[in-house]
């Protein structure tokens, strides 16, 4: 299956503004793309090494992940000025593949992701980000800042206090520098001024290189030395697509997120199969893969104000040429200084609207809910991709609880050549949490001999609800009584026609009595349905 072509139209809205060569042309834009790229690779380092130890390898495997990646994207990615590289949730994942069977399997596991990722993509999961509620996008923004902030505590904890007062004048340098110029980023700022502080008055506090050992070359081709077989691929496969699904989710999740605060759209779908070669690349440079970096991606487009794949590339290009030609001088930066970066960044995403007296008693509970579970689950799990499914799910059982009391049955008893007539008028979404119900709702045995239920302001969505028509039907036959089913759209009519009387005994299916059904698209013709008649 080939990969989706894009039409005229996507092109035009996915055209990045500025573009790659408008910002060449530019100085001023060029000058911040450059050292927005500069600030994301010195944040990457410490980040890269940390989430190498939690999956258990070598700091190298997480830095050259984080530079093949981050140069492949730039290139590859449906989401300009996005940071890809090594992440936490990704270590999480395969981390027991390392621990059980060695870096071979460990690398082979990455391969495999990135193949799935490609798989994924043609088969168009970038498609699902639309059922994705705004609650849940909430929690997973306020979740990710949470996170964000979490994962500095250790750095505040235990340590000489002289990382307090650093930490302190980072963050008032990064509060106060864009009130007097934005042309160099503030966290830039910061780390060079916290790191000459320390050096200068000889400020003994964690650095850089206390985190593990920066590389000393470039990264080499790793062909995995696993034997290719199925049993090698049932050990690494139930990995390599857990891997693929939190890896995609993160970053379609991340691009949704750049595109809200840029007022930019982004190709999901490329972003998607770009993610997977990105992956393979890295694992065939010896790296552990990654997706998404939240907390760098919002350094690069909240903080320095990046737009371009220039940033991107520059930050994996950066990123090499700090650790391999740079590394002694990397090394002495202080923690503290990228700690005060990753706290403005924690401030400066999450949504203090959203927890707002004023916005919580507009909102519907249900909403808040959602969003309060989101944000529970991911700092339970440190899992974003768990929050955002059970987020979903939650959406998704409210909105069909909701759903499911918006049916309206009204009766009314006429009278036609003498003789009278129950009149039932249905309106509503029939589906399976409503449908239930429906067949409460009829008077049968008070009604008279002829009964019709008019479905002109309603839709018809699945075989529950045909089900109970049916055993309406038949309860009205058990007295005696004809019905007669009216008003219902082109759709609604031949779904109700392929599959009543065929759903079981279960469903007390009419057995060809006295039943009728006439109007079919009477409704539809006379312009009183107000649903789509095409199959959903």
């Amino acid at each position: 299956m080939a990969l989706p072509t894009a039409t005229k139209e996507d092109k035009g809205r996915y055209r990045p503004e500025p573009s790659v060569l408008t910002a060449l042309k530019t100085p001023r834009i060029l000058t911040r793309e450059v050292l927005a790229g500069l600030v994301v690779a010195l944040a990457l380092i410490p980040e890269a090494i940390s989430f190498s130890i939690i999956a258990g390898v070598d700091p190298r495997v997480g830095l050259f992940s984080s530079f093949v990646m981050a140069v492949s994207i730039a290139f590859l990615g449906g989401r300009p000025a996005m940071i890809t590289g090594a992440t936490g949730a990704i270590a999480l994942v395969i981390a027991p593949v390392a621990r059980d069977y060695g870096l071979d399997y460990f690398i082979a596991t990455v391969l495999l992701a990135g193949v799935f990722q490609i798989l994924l993509a043609v088969f168009g999961v970038a498609r699902l980000m639309r059922f994705i509620p705004r609650s849940v996008m909430v929690g997973f923004v306020n979740a990710l800042a949470i996170l964000i902030f979490m994962a500095q505590v250790p750095e505040l904890i235990g340590v000489p206090w002289m990382v307090y007062p650093l930490v302190a004048v980072g963050l008032l340098i990064m509060v106060f520098i864009p009130k007097i110029t934005k042309v160099i980023p503030a966290p830039l700022v910061s780390i060079a001024l916290v790191t000459a502080a320390a050096v200068v008055f000889s400020i003994n506090v964690p650095a850089v290189g206390d985190k593990g050992e920066l590389p000393r070359s470039l990264p080499e081709l790793f062909i995995p030395n696993v034997p290719l077989t199925w049993g090698t691929f049932t050990i690494i496969a139930p990995f390599a697509l857990a891997m693929a699904l939190v890896g995609l989710m993160e970053s379609l999740m991340t691009a949704k997120l750049v595109d809200d605060v840029t007022d930019t759209h982004s190709n999901k779908t490329r972003e998607s199969w770009g993610q997977g070669v990105a992956n393979l690349l890295s694992g065939l440079f010896g790296g552990m893969g990654g997706c998404a970096m939240i907390g760098q991606t919002m350094i690069n487009v909240k903080v320095s104000g990046a737009r371009t794949r220039i940033s991107t590339f520059l930050a994996g290009v950066f990123l090499l040429a700090l650790i391999v030609v740079l590394g002694d001088i990397v090394a002495i930066i202080p923690m503290a200084a990228l700690v005060a970066v990753m706290i403005m960044v924690s401030v400066g995403t999450f949504d203090w609207h959203s927890i707002k007296p004023s916005t919580l008693r507009r909102m519907p509970k249900s909403e808040t809910t959602v969003m309060v579970i989101t944000v529970a689950v991911v700092v339970a799990t440190h899992n974003l991709a768990a929050g955002v499914v059970v987020g979903v799910f939650v959406a998704s059982v409210m909105f069909v609880r909701r759903v499911a009391h918006l049916i309206d049955v009204r009766r009314e008893i006429t009278e036609q050549d003498g003789a009278r007539i129950a009149h039932y008028t249905v309106e509503g979404q029939l589906l399976f949490a409503s449908s239930n119900d429906l067949t409460t709702m009829f008077e049968y045995a008070d009604d008279p001999d002829r009964v019709i239920i008019d479905l002109t302001r309603s839709h018809i969505w699945d075989a529950s609800t045909v089900a109970a028509l049916d055993a309406i039907e038949t309860k009205y036959e058990q007295h005696g009584k004809t019905v007669e089913l009216v008003g219902m759209n082109e759709f609604t009519t031949g779904f109700h026609a392929r599959l009543t009387g065929g759903l079981g005994n279960g469903h007390l299916q009419g057995s060809g009595g006295p039943v009728g059904h006439v109007g079919g698209n009477r409704g539809a013709a006379a312009g009183g349905s107000r649903y789509p008649t095409s199959q959903p």
